[in-house]
């Protein structure tokens, strides 16, 4: 099998912190990882890693047949569907839904001076509407929920049709309600056989997706 992530001991220390101790780890095409455990084990930065906007202290990465460090990680980035609080918090209020996702095609945050064909305007609207929030397009990204915000952000995320999805506790700061429909819809993607390689990271069971064939 073709791999997507390849870890050789990836370590990353800040401040004289060491939040990731030499991971070795190989995802490939097709596979759906949960990494799971407490805040403070070094689960966002290990997603940081993976898409690219951390580099590592020692070790290796492996990104979709790249190694970083000497690849132009802006061309690597549109290949990568990235959900994470810390995204979100970048997306202006302002920003009209269906500008939020089609802003993915060049891996930018804000419309700005890109320009979008038609195919990229339906292939944002049929996002949204599979996932049950294309009566938002016409919004503004800070009048969303927050399940709603979440919803958009996945969207996003698969804009690119990546080769690659990462999860950044996605169901974080939902209702009970709120998660259940979540987890319902990441359920659909992991089942789903032209899904990419997923990684989503948690550190509550009950937020990976049921009886999917998650590793």
């Amino acid at each position: 099998m073709t791999a997507v992530i390849e870890l050789a001991d990836v370590s990353v220390v800040k401040g004289g912190n060491r939040l990731l101790s030499s991971v070795s780890w190989r995802v490939d095409d097709g596979e759906r990882w949960v990494v799971i455990g407490p805040n403070g084990a070094g689960k966002t930065t290990l997603l940081q890693v993976l898409s690219t906007h951390l580099h590592p202290t020692e070790g290796v990465v492996g990104i979709l047949g790249e190694v970083v460090g000497t690849v132009d990680v802006f061309e690597l980035r549109p290949r990568i569907g990235l959900t994470s609080a810390a995204l979100a918090d970048r997306i202006p209020r302002t920003e009209r839904v269906g500008d939020v996702v089609v802003s993915a095609s060049y891996a930018v945050i804000g419309r700005w001076r890109e320009s979008y064909d038609e195919q990229d305007h339906q292939r944002a609207q049929q996002l949204l509407q599979e996932l049950g929030v294309s009566r938002l397009s016409d919004r503004t990204f800070g009048t969303l929920s927050e399940g709603e915000r979440k919803r958009v952000q996945i969207a996003r995320a698969l804009m690119t049709d990546p080769e690659l999805l990462l999860l950044d506790e996605p169901a974080a700061g939902l209702d009970l309600g709120g998660r259940e429909d979540l987890v319902s819809t990441l359920s659909v993607l992991a089942y789903d056989e032209t899904s990419p390689a997923t990684v989503l990271v948690s550190h509550h069971v009950e937020e990976i997706p049921q009886a999917s064939p998650m590793c």
